[in-house]
Order: C-alpha cells, then structure tokens, then sequence
C-alpha cells in the first residue's frame, strides 16, 4: 500500500509532467516545434526563413555578426538602397548545429565531404559560425556589394558564391581576388 508521502510525490510528478506537456513560448520565436524552440534550431540557431531586413537586429542572424561586420552591413546597405538598389540577409550568425546540418545536408547531396566543402564549410571552419560572414540577396545587391563593398570592408570570398561577404582585414581599400570556393586554403584560414 503505498504511503501518504509517496501518493504527494507521484500527484506531484504527475501536475509536472502535465503543465511542462501545455507550455507554450511566447515572444518573437514562439513555435509549436520542440526542436525550433531550442537555442542550436529555428530562429535562436541562425536559421532565416527566406530573408530578414538589415535592421531586424532582434534576430540572432543579425544580432550576433561581429559589430563592425554589422555596421558596415547597414551602412552599405543604406548606400545601395540611395542607388535604387533593395538588400537583405538570407544568412548570417549560425550556431554550430545549425552549420553542422547544412553541412551534413550538402554531403547527402553533393554526395562526399570533399565536394560538400566546395559550398558548405564544417562548423569548424564557417565563418558564418563566428559572426564574420554574410550572405546578401538579392543578386542586383550582391552585384553592387562585390562592385562597393571594398569601401565598407565587404569582400566577396568565393568566386562561386556571389551572395557570400567576409570583412576584409581593412575597409575603404580593395578586396582580394575570391578564392575560387570554400575548399581552398585561404577560405579555411581562421580569422
């Protein structure tokens, strides 16, 4: 027969287990999805559905770039936008899971690492995992950021991906002939 203090234990359990079953989070990145509610997933990892304003400095692709990759951004921006020119992030700070599984996803589909790493850096490896890269949309903004971005210390890093910028080492100069992808060494330099 079980005791007083062991039913008050398992009713507790029970009204735990019930309430934690009906939670639902609130605020800007209140999903039903357990998995885009966790810090590594949806929103909290990096992840953008589609594209997200430059001054959307609530969302951690934004909120967590490096500050003076940030500000160059906008001000960038800002200039393109007085040329007729529209720009916005499709991607910038992930978190490492979030990295990982575009990276898994490119091996599944480009069908090795070595071939996935021609488009999708390992975590290890991603810039865009220590808040120093971007990617930009729409193509009229790429090209006017690989014709200005110099100026603002905004540099095209791989020749086969237009949309990507990386801070240059100095701003107002020129950029560097991209790497041809994001194989090469100099792509895999950490910063």
């Amino acid at each position: 027969m079980p005791t007083t203090r062991t039913l008050i234990v398992v009713a507790a359990l029970a009204a735990l287990t019930l309430s934690s079953c009906s939670f639902r989070e609130s605020g800007p990145f209140a999903t039903g999805s357990y998995v885009e509610r966790q810090f590594d997933s949806g929103p909290y990892g990096g992840e953008i559905e589609g594209r997200i304003s430059l001054d959307d400095v609530h969302l951690p692709a934004l909120a967590r770039l490096h500050l003076p990759l940030r500000t160059a951004l906008q001000a960038a921006a800002a200039e393109a936008e007085a040329s007729g020119v529209d720009m916005y992030l499709t991607s910038g700070w992930r978190s490492a899971a979030y990295q990982q599984r575009l990276f898994d996803d490119a091996v599944v589909r480009y069908g090795s690492a070595d071939e996935a790493r021609r488009w999708v850096q390992s975590p290890d490896r991603s810039k865009h995992v220590t808040g120093w890269a971007v990617d930009i949309g729409p193509t009229d903004a790429d090209d006017w950021l690989i014709q200005h971005g110099g100026e603002y210390g905004l540099c095209q890093t791989y020749a086969n991906e237009m949309w990507h910028f990386e801070m240059a080492d100095t701003t107002g100069g020129g950029c560097p002939v991209p790497s041809s992808d994001a194989s090469s060494d100099r792509a895999e330099s950490s910063r």
